[in-house]
């Protein structure tokens, strides 16, 4: 058996059974809903290389477009790689991007209709345009020892989830 959290049973861990099994959390009984999720996180990088993205000057091509396909890639594969991900339909996913001195933003909004929300596929839109974004401009911020002093992914977090009208079975 796993070990608890202080102050919490395993009756209360909706992805545990009551003897440690990993399960799936069963949703079928739920009623339909528009659900929304906003992400966003950010990379930090040398000033130097933001001028180059924003001059589309980067070697290895487009920048933003190519994390954006990465982004929205990784919100349609969410549930292959986080193992308790419901698959989920996906309507809608929106990107955007806000270049700063020495940051680059991205946002992900993610729609479905279902069952259960979307906000580990907007995270994980996150987390996957902000990595290739950081795979794309790698030469320009690699230092002369092959380390990356001056670059990093920050703050990823969920800056909004919404959920409306729920339609037939139980909440």
């Amino acid at each position: 058996m796993s070990e608890e959290s202080p102050g919490t049973t395993s009756e209360e861990f909706t992805h545990v059974t009551a003897d440690g099994t990993a399960q799936m959390v069963d949703v079928g009984e739920k009623g339909d809903s528009r659900r929304r999720a906003v992400a966003k996180g950010e990379i930090r990088l040398r000033p130097t290389t933001v001028s180059k993205i924003r001059d589309d000057s980067i070697e290895k091509g487009d920048v933003l477009t190519t994390a954006r396909i990465g982004a929205i890639q990784a919100v349609k594969h969410t549930w292959e790689r986080v193992p308790m991900c419901h698959q989920i339909p996906i309507t809608n996913v929106e990107t955007s991007f806000e270049l700063g001195e020495d940051t680059v933003t991205l946002e992900v909004t993610v729609e479905t209709v279902g069952k259960t929300g979307c906000e580990m596929e907007a995270i994980d839109g996150v987390t996957a345009g902000l990595t290739v974004l950081w795979d794309m401009v790698k030469s320009a911020e690699k230092a002369d020892d092959g380390s990356y002093p001056d670059t990093g992914i920050e703050n990823i977090h969920l800056v909004e989830k919404t959920v409306e009208g729920r339609q037939g079975g139980s909440s």
